[in-house]
């Protein structure tokens, strides 16, 4: 059965508040300075996503998958995600990542909390342990197209769907649904989002999601649960 509606959340400042969860692993795998070099760049214009993900990607060479997993299970989140899945779930609403984070990063968020993974940029795999290679990069509407897509599978048409973020990387997403939320965003997203949060605790979003839900109960005709 289709759900009634989706909400997608991004990972990194979204579910991840305190720093990305690229910086979490490259502390632990060494490379944090190149990283944050490769980062400024960007933010500066100075450098794509995709040469940040290269030099990123670089980082994990001969480190096994299993490693990169058993760290993430470990990967600091914003309080209060439960409850928010709880809310999907009672008012058939499936929750997706939709994220720049590296693949790994959104399964393992997905296995621990009950979202629905949806992919992401991946570093190549040799056997059991990654080869430091980019084997799929992922951009801004690249990651809207892969959300959109996965709503299309599901029968859910995009204004059915509304999506939390907090960088530039949302705002493609964001100008797809009719309703978006930025959450401890900035400014960029700010200004292209329905409504900005500022909050530490994920559970201060659902006054707002009970009121998007309400409007696909008056879309559908149905009586909204709760």
């Amino acid at each position: 059965m289709s759900p009634r509606g989706i909400v997608f959340f991004d990972i990194d400042g979204t579910l991840v508040p305190s720093r990305s969860s690229s910086s979490f692993l490259a502390e632990r795998l060494g490379h944090l300075e190149e990283l944050n070099a490769a980062e400024a760049r960007y933010a500066a214009g100075e450098a794509t996503n995709h040469e940040v993900s290269v030099v990123d990607a670089a980082g994990w060479r001969d480190v096994e998958v299993r490693t990169i997993a058993g760290w993430l299970d470990e990967l600091p989140l914003i309080a209060g995600i439960d409850d928010v899945v709880a809310w999907c779930a009672h008012h058939e609403v499936e929750p997706v990542l939709a994220s720049l984070a590296w693949e790994p990063v959104g399964a393992s968020i997905a296995r621990r909390h009950g979202f629905t993974a949806n992919g992401g940029p991946r570093v190549g795999v040799d056997g059991t342990v990654h080869d430091g290679t980019v084997a799929e990069h992922l951009d801004e509407y690249g990651k809207r197209d892969r959300a959109l897509a996965l709503a299309a599978q599901r029968g859910v048409a995009p204004d059915r769907c509304c999506a939390v973020g907090d960088s530039r990387s949302d705002l493609p997403l964001f100008g797809s649904v009719p309703t978006s939320f930025a959450l401890n965003a900035g400014p960029d997203a700010r200004a292209a989002a329905s409504v900005s949060i500022e909050t530490g605790d994920l559970r201060d979003l659902i006054p707002w999601l009970d009121r998007w839900e309400r409007g696909l109960g008056r879309r559908d005709g149905a009586r909204t649960p709760g």
